[in-house]
């Protein structure tokens, strides 16, 4: 089930996908239209002259191509938008956008069908009966594209706003980090500190890894009984000799291992991923608010939104988790690390730490977020957060000139009372 959501996931961000499904399910409704011609329903309706659904169809056929045009050069100025405003790495979550891409997809569909049904009805391919079943599809054709062209005007106004992608990267981040804390090692086991450090084995390969395949290094070690020790999560890039697991195996047992049949468990790739890397979307939202703290942007009320991006995130990694929900334990012979919090904080406030120093209402606000991330009652991360909060407040120190703005960023760290 995880690899077909990771699957689906890859297949939302293809454009090309939906149009495709419409497409074919648009000729099918065609020549369902002639199943209209082998029922009694000819005696029960009334007859539909053929230059009356031509006329329609033409008008489908027509309008549909403009705007179906339209709307593919309405998406790309907006994907231009979101990534020249935010950031590169937010492209797919823009386009993975599914009113966009209904809508494109219901425009693309009227298209084919007006040709289809058309070429088919000239062709003196329906009767009574199927006359009247395509008039009716095409009227409900018709108000289906008004419904959408009127929804998706107003989504294409805001889709390639910044705050609509912030809220896209923040939904995406808040999705990994509630998966990751029900399964905070995949599926498999704790890490054992007195297993031994084990056999390293690396890949060849250079990217990115978006998924372990969980199941098959499983099966793999009990084939070999042994047990792996994953060195590379999801979001680690990989270089030739970095190890992709450790290989921990009974005393004395010699263990001939397949470094192929490894690394066919990892999925790389040039880029990084949302779905399983909450990390990375942390790192993307940490680069929008130092794009908006640029000199050039000056906009530091998007960094501050950003600062309660994160404190609305990791209250959900704080979270407590029902049993019921957890992932169970699947891979017993699969050792997979947690994430380190301190490393969840670097991503987040490091970043927007340094390129806010100088800016006091943004120290401001980070000193308070951070302060009441320190109080949720997590040891982990309340080390992580009073960290963050030293490292900001040393930055703001060598940053700010005025007296004034130094004694308000203290003042909010806690360090004056």
């Amino acid at each position: 089930m995880e690899r077909l959501k990771f699957f689906l996931a890859r297949l939302r961000e293809q454009l090309w996908l939906r149009p495709l499904i419409m497409c074919l399910f648009s000729i099918g409704l065609v020549f369902l239209a002639k199943l209209g011609d082998y029922t009694d329903i000819a005696e029960l309706v009334p007859a539909i002259s053929v230059e009356t659904i031509e006329t329609l169809l033409k008008i489908i056929a027509a309008s549909m191509l403009v705007i179906a045009t339209f709307a593919v050069g309405s998406m790309v100025s907006s994907y231009a938008s979101a990534s020249g405003s935010a950031t590169p790495r937010s492209f797919s979550l823009v386009i993975a956008d599914d009113v966009s891409q209904n809508a494109l997809s219901s425009f693309v569909g009227s298209f084919i069908f007006s040709l289809v049904s058309l070429i088919a009805l000239l062709s003196g391919l329906y009767d009574k009966g199927g006359r009247f079943v395509l008039f009716c599809l095409t009227l409900l054709t018709f108000a289906a594209v008004i419904l959408t062209f009127v929804g998706w005007v107003d989504r294409i106004a805001r889709l390639g706003r910044l705050g609509t992608t912030i809220e896209k990267a923040e939904d995406a981040v808040t999705k990994a980090v509630v998966a990751r804390r029900r399964a905070p090692t995949l599926g498999g086991a704790k890490v054992d500190a007195t297993g031994g450090a084990g056999e390293p084995v690396s890949s060849d390969e250079v990217g990115y890894v978006q998924r372990i395949e969980m199941s098959l290094l499983q099966a793999y070690a009990e084939e070999l009984d042994v047990r792996f020790r994953v060195a590379s999560l999801p979001g680690t890039y990989l270089l030739p000799g970095r190890p992709l697991v450790f290989v921990i195996s009974k005393a004395a047992q010699a263990v001939r291992i397949d470094r192929q049949r490894i690394s066919e468990c990892f999925k790389i790739a040039n880029n990084r991923t949302f779905q399983e890397d909450p990390r990375f979307g942390l790192i993307v939202l940490s680069e929008i608010a130092s794009r908006a703290l640029s000199p050039a942007v000056n906009d530091p009320g998007t960094a501050i939104d950003i600062i309660n991006a994160f404190v609305r995130i990791f209250v959900q990694w704080n979270r407590p988790v029902d049993t019921d929900e957890r992932m169970p334990l699947l891979h017993d012979r699969v050792e997979v690390p947690e994430l380190d919090e301190h490393d969840l904080f670097d991503d987040a406030f490091k970043a927007l730490a340094r390129d806010g120093a100088g800016t006091v209402e943004v120290g401001v606000r980070l000193q308070k977020a951070l302060i009441a991330l320190a109080s949720v009652g997590n040891e982990a991360m309340r080390s992580a957060a009073e960290r963050q909060s030293r490292l900001a407040l040393a930055r703001s120190e060598a940053a700010l000139s005025l007296p004034e703005d130094l004694h308000a960023v203290r003042a909010a760290s806690g360090t004056i009372t």
